[in-house]
């Protein structure tokens, strides 16, 4: 089966300029109708999945070229060994957004909280920014 480059960027959930770019810099594989208009079969599917899952781990453009090119090397041990560096290093980033995601989440419940307490007439309302000082200012941590 075939997709248009519409239809790609729908099931990515992605624009047709995102995938565009990653045709253009040979990131991810496609084919050209009668029209020269990009399509992409089952195979772009297994790339596109790829680049997808590395990039929400924050690996850099970069990291994901040099991982598809050594895709696309012969399967040799030195190939592997440096697919699997970049993978580990995507796996430490993946970890780090854990973290501060974690450490968003509890600073929005706090706010909730606060927000919960004002509503309930238990705390002032200082949650305007026009009305912070220096000294009464909310820290994010």
């Amino acid at each position: 089966m075939y997709y248009t480059i519409k239809q790609f960027a729908k099931m990515f959930h992605t624009t047709e300029h995102t995938i565009r770019y990653y045709t253009d810099i040979n990131l991810l594989p496609c084919q050209r109708d009668g029209g020269n208009r990009r399509i992409f079969d089952e195979e772009s599917i297994n790339w596109m999945q790829g680049i997808t899952c590395l990039k929400g781990c924050g690996a850099s453009i970069e990291d994901i070229k040099e991982y598809c090119n050594l895709c696309r090397l012969p399967e040799e041990k030195e190939n592997l060994i440096a697919r699997y560096q970049i993978i580990l290093r995507s796996r430490k980033q993946a970890y780090k957004r854990v973290e501060e995601a974690r450490k968003t989440a509890k600073y929005m419940d706090e706010k909730v909280k606060h927000y919960e307490d004002i509503l309930a007439g238990a705390a002032p309302d200082d949650t305007n920014p026009r009305s912070w000082t220096a000294e009464n200012r909310p820290q994010h941590h």
